[in-house]
Parts: C-alpha cells; structure tokens; sequence
C-alpha cells in the first residue's frame, strides 16, 4: 500500500478527530448521561474520567494541545484498564478491556506524533488544510 504514504499525514489527522472524537462521546455520557447513559458525576473517579475524556476528546479531535491532552488520555485509559477490566482476567478479550488498551495506545501514538496537518493549532498559525 504504498500509494498510501503520500496520504499518511491527513489519514494521521483524521485517526486523531475520530478517535478524540469518540473519547469525547465517552466523556459527555459520564458527564452529561446523554448517548444512552446515566449521569456519573456522583462518583468522583468517574467524574474525573469525564472530565478527561470529554475535554481532552476535544482538545485531541481539534488538534490544540494534542500531546499533553492524549498523554493524559493515555494515562487514564492505562488506569481505567488496570482498575476496571484487568481483576476480571488477563486478557483483554475476555475482560471487554480492549477499547481502553486501544485507546491507550492510539493516545500514546498521537501524543508523540502531536496536531497533524488537520489541526486547529495549524489553521491558526496560518498553515493550509
């Protein structure tokens, strides 16, 4: 596929607005019980993972802040594995943990790469789409 490594750096842009993007998602259903779930704010361990999950889903999906918001959001996906889904067993397949080792690892990733081509960071210092 390698017609594809002249597209790497907007396919990179676009892994990064979906995946902020639905951490986001994740984050509003702790913090606001919308996308078919309750309100979790009276927990304060999910209170804070809300409040990651939904402010750095954005900051990751817009492209401002990126390697700081996805470093953290790796942290909690790695502590949300190891607390929530790791006492079931080890595998991730069969303790349902696999979304949040993805999403750790996918974080790491964009952490060390930062905003992309497709960012806000880049659309205001004046860089073309």
């Amino acid at each position: 596929m390698h017609f594809l490594k002249r597209f790497s750096e907007h396919i990179y842009s676009l892994m990064r607005l979906i995946a902020g993007f639905l951490f986001a998602c994740h984050g509003a259903q702790k913090l606001f019980g919308v996308l078919g779930s309750e309100r979790m704010i009276h927990v304060p361990l999910m209170l804070t993972a809300g409040i990651i999950e939904f402010f750095g889903g954005l900051l990751i999906a817009l492209g401002m802040l990126t390697a700081i918001a996805a470093f953290i959001a790796s942290g909690e996906m790695a502590t949300g594995y190891f607390l929530g889904h790791a006492p079931h067993g080890f595998w991730p397949i069969r303790n349902h943990g696999e979304l949040a080792v993805l999403f750790c690892f996918v974080f790491l990733f964009i952490a060390s790469r930062g905003d992309g081509a497709w960012s806000l960071r880049s659309f205001m210092k004046g860089r073309q789409f």
